[in-house]
């Protein structure tokens, strides 16, 4: 059993343990977050495996962005309440998901929520209509205002598909 203070030796059990170090791994590598799995797991493999760990990460930042757009903490005492509270976190991170997907692209499309937040999300711009057109406005001197402009942009040609 894996338990937080005790050298590799001790909770693998004779099984063969392949473990990712950072920097280095000694035999007195305790467990405790510890970037490993166990091959004598069933899946036959080390690709399959591979692919379960991998698979594993990206349900880990999706918890992650998960607790960055609000599910960290439930605000009120009421179930009910916080059941909407939690629909809307739901729904903030697939519109950040989406968003990535769809209208951004570079850094932006792998970046965190917070990050997005932070740089993309935070602009003072305006939506002006003139002449049947929709316009955004972004001050020039904002430093990510081409990624804000190109991501209206392909979002207003997927609109208009």
């Amino acid at each position: 059993m894996c338990r937080p203070g005790r050298p590799v030796s001790d909770w693998c059990c004779g099984r063969n343990a392949h473990i990712r170090a950072r920097n280095s791994v000694s035999p007195t590598w305790t467990a405790t977050g510890s970037p490993g799995f166990s091959p004598n797991t069933p899946g036959g493999q080390l690709a399959d495996l591979e692919l379960r760990h991998r698979r594993h990460a990206r349900v880990e930042d999706r918890i992650r962005a998960g607790k960055d757009t609000g599910l960290r903490n439930l605000p009120f005492h009421d179930a009910a309440q916080n059941r909407v509270w939690l629909e809307i976190c739901a729904l903030a991170a697939e519109l950040i998901a989406f968003t990535q997907r769809l209208a951004l692209t570079g850094w932006a499309r792998i970046a965190e929520p917070k990050r997005l937040r932070l740089r993309l999300f935070g602009v003072a711009g305006r939506v002006v209509r003139t002449g049947r057109r929709h316009v955004l406005k972004i001050p020039a001197t904002w430093p990510w205002a081409e990624h804000m402009i190109s991501a209206h942009a392909r979002l207003a040609r997927l609109a208009s598909t």
